[in-house]
C-alpha cells in the first residue's frame, strides 16, 4: 500500500497550502465517499477532490445544487474519518451569498475540511459543460466580497479559498480571466483555479504565461486530458485536478457487472473480476474493529493458514518446464501458484506455505512461507505435506491444496464457510465436459460417497467413503472428484495429524498420496465432509489445459 507524504504532524489545511505552495507540480484526485477517499489516499495521492459532480452524481441527483450544502457536509464527515490527507471541497458558489460560504467554511473545518474552492458562478450553480453558449457570471465586486468574508472567518489560518475564474469556459474572454483572477487574489484567495472546456490546453498555457505565478494556479484537466503532463509542468501550474475519474470507473464497473448478471442470471462468472467482500471489510476497517473485540471484550477468531503442495515438474508439459515448475507456468500473463495466492488472501488467508520441489529457485512469488521438499524427485504428496507439518500443528484453520489448481473464488469461500471439523470438495461433474468445456486430465482422485449430488439448493450432509483410482472398484460407481482442495479445523486437524503419524511408519511412506491420507482417516473411524461443486474449477497437467486455462482465467471458461 502507498502511503502519501505527511511531513510531521501537520493539519490536513497545513498539508494542502503546503501542495499549493510546492516548487514542483502537485496531484488529487476526485472521491465523492468514504471508501473511494480511502482508495485515493492509498494509491499514494497526497490529497482529495471533493467534486460536486461526483458528489451529486453518488446521491443520484443533478450537478445544479440540488444535493442541499448539510447533506455534501455530511458526507465530507465520512470522507474525512476514513482518511488521514487533506480534502479540498468543490464547493461551487459557496451555496449562497457570503454569509452562506461563512456558514460553511464554519462547518467544513469543524470536520477537518483543508479547504474549500468556490466559482464566480450564480447560485443555483449550473455544470459548466453542459451548456454551449456564454453563461451570467456574479461580478467580480460581489466575488471579491464573498471572498474576503470567508477568508475573515475562518479560524485556522491555514484553511484554504481558492477562487476559480470561469470567465473562460463562460465565454467571457482572455483578458477578463486575468482581470477577475487578479482581484480574487487580491480579495485573499490563496489559490486560483483557472477552468476551460477545450480538447486542448492552449488557453491554460497562455493564461499561465500571462498571470506569472502571482498566486499558485490550479488546473482541472478533464477536456484536455490528452495534454502531457510536462506542458502543465513547464506551465508552472502548482496544483492538477483529476476530477471525476472515480465515479466515473465506478459507473463503467457497476454498469458492466449489472448487465452481466442480469443476462447469466448467475454471479459465478463475475465473482472473481470484482473486489472481494474481505476487500470491503479492509477498506471499512474491519481489522481494527477485529483487534479492538479482541482488546476490550477478549474476543478472539481462529486463523486460517493454507499449504499449497507444488513440489512436482509436471513432466507431461515437456519443455515448458525445464527450467520451472508446472506452478509458475503463466496463466493470461499470472502464474498458477500467484493465482492460487491471491485467490486465498482475498478470503482473509495470508499465512500461506508452499512446499516447493522442482526448481523452487525459480519460485518468484511474494507473501509466501516456502518450503523444500529436497526428495521430491522421489516421494510423493505426503512426504511434501510432513516439510508442512509445524504450520499445521499451530493453533489455527487449515487449506490444503495442489498447486496445479485454476478455481472460482466461490469454492474456497463456501470451504471456508463449513462449519465441519474436516471438509472435501468434490466435483460431481467430473464425467461430463469442465466449465472450461473439457473432460479433465490427469490421474483422477475418483471419490466415493455417502449420497450422490442431488443439486438441491441446500447443502446435503455427505461423508466420504474413500478415495480411489479405481471408478469399478466394490464401492461401485463414483459419486465425483476429489479436486485436490480440503479444510481441517479444531478435531479435523488432529485427526489428519494422527493419520500422517501413523502412516510415516509404513515402509512404502515416500509414495503415499493425499488419497492414502484421506482414506486412512475415514478407516479410522472419523466423518469427512464432502461438499459437492459442479465444475467451475480445472487442473493444469498437459499441454492441452493450458489453453483452456487461459480462457478460465479469463471468466470464458
Amino acid at each position: 500500500m502507498n502511503k502519501p507524504e505527511i511531513v510531521g504532524h501537520l493539519s490536513r489545511p497545513a498539508q494542502l497550502r503546503r501542495l499549493l505552495n510546492s516548487a514542483g507540480i502537485e496531484f488529487i484526485m476526485e472521491a465523492h465517499n468514504g471508501v473511494s477517499a480511502r482508495i485515493v489516499q492509498e494509491a499514494g495521492f497526497a490529497g482529495i477532490w471533493a467534486s460536486g459532480l461526483a458528489l451529486s452524481a453518488q446521491f443520484g441527483v443533478r450537478d445544479s445544487n440540488e444535493a442541499s450544502w448539510t447533506q455534501i457536509v455530511d458526507m465530507l464527515e465520512f470522507m474525512s474519518d476514513a482518511t488521514e490527507i487533506p480534502i479540498l471541497l468543490d464547493g461551487d458558489t459557496g451555496y449562497g451569498n457570503f454569509n452562506n460560504l461563512r456558514r460553511l467554511i464554519k462547518k467544513l473545518e469543524q470536520r477537518g475540511i483543508a479547504g474549500v474552492c468556490i466559482e464566480d458562478k450564480l447560485f443555483p450553480k449550473t455544470n459548466s459543460f453542459l451548456s454551449g453558449e456564454r453563461q451570467p457570471l456574479a461580478t467580480a465586486d460581489e466575488f471579491c466580497g464573498k471572498i474576503k468574508a470567508g477568508k475573515d472567518c475562518q479560524s485556522d489560518a491555514d484553511f484554504c479559498v481558492i477562487a476559480r475564474v470561469e470567465a473562460l469556459i463562460a465565454g467571457w474572454g482572455m483578458a477578463e480571466a486575468l482581470k477577475r483572477a487578479a482581484a480574487y487574489r487580491e480579495a485573499g484567495a490563496d489559490a486560483i483555479l483557472i477552468h476551460s472546456k477545450l480538447a486542448r490546453a492552449d488557453e491554460i498555457v497562455a493564461f499561465a504565461k500571462e498571470w506569472a505565478q502571482r498566486a499558485p494556479l490550479v488546473i482541472v484537466p478533464t477536456k484536455y486530458y490528452s495534454t502531457p503532463t510536462d506542458v502543465y509542468r513547464q506551465a508552472r501550474v502548482s496544483l492538477v485536478i483529476w476530477a471525476n475519474h472515480m465515479v466515473r470507473a465506478a459507473v463503467d464497473a457497476m454498469q458492466n457487472v449489472a448487465r452481466a448478471v442480469h443476462d447469466a442470471q448467475s454471479l459465478v462468472e463475475v465473482e472473481d473480476r470484482i473486489a472481494p467482500v474481505e476487500e470491503i471489510f479492509r477498506l471499512q476497517g474491519a481489522a481494527e474493529l477485529a483487534a479492538a473485540e479482541r482488546r476490550y471484550i477478549g474476543r478472539d477468531r481462529v486463523e486460517t493458514r493454507a499449504v499449497i503442495l507444488a513440489a512436482s515438474r509436471g513432466q507431461e508439459l515437456h519443455t515448458l518446464t525445464e527450467t520451472r515448475p508446472k506452478v509458475m507456468l503463466p496463466i493470461a500473463g499470472k502464474p498458477i501458484l500467484r493465482r492460487q495466492v491471491d485467490e486465498l488472501k482475498k478470503q482473509g488467508i495470508n499465512d500461506i506455505t508452499v512446499v516447493a520441489g522442482y526448481r523452487a529457485d525459480s519460485i518468484d512469488v511474494t507473501g509466501i512461507n516456502l518450503v523444500i521438499n529436497r526428495e521430491h524427485a522421489r516421494t510423493g504428496e505426503l512426504a511434501s505435506l510432513v516439510c508442512a507439518q509445524p504450520w499445521l500443528e499451530t493453533d489455527s484453520d487449515n487449506v490444503i491444496l495442489y498447486g496445479d489448481l485454476l478455481f472460482r473464488g466461490y469454492i474456497l469461500r463456501d470451504l471456508l464457510d463449513s462449519e465441519e471439523e474436516l471438509v472435501v470438495i468434490v466435483d460431481s461433474a467430473f464425467g461430463e465436459a469442465t466449465s472450461a468445456g473439457r473432460p479433465a486430465t490427469g490421474a483422477p482422485d475418483y471419490a466415493y460417497c455417502t449420497a450422490a449430488d442431488n443439486r438441491a439448493m441446500l447443502a446435503q450432509n455427505v461423508q466420504l467413503f474413500a478415495i480411489s483410482p479405481d471408478r469399478d472398484g466394490e464401492l461401485g460407481e463414483a459419486n465425483g472428484r476429489w479436486i485436490g482442495m480440503l479444510r481441517v479445523r479444531g478435531a479435523g486437524r488432529q485427526w489428519l495429524l494422527e493419520a500422517l503419524a501413523e502412516l510415516e511408519l509404513r515402509d512404502d511412506f515416500a509414495q503415499l498420496s493425499m488419497r492414502t491420507l484421506l482414506n486412512r482417516i475415514v478407516a479410522n473411524g472419523h466423518p469427512i465432509r464432502v461438499l459437492y461443486i459442479h465444475g467451475h474449477w480445472l487442473d493444469v497437467n498437459a499441454l492441452e489445459d493450458l489453453d483452456n486455462a487461459g480462457d478460465f482465467a479469463q471468466g470464458r471458461g
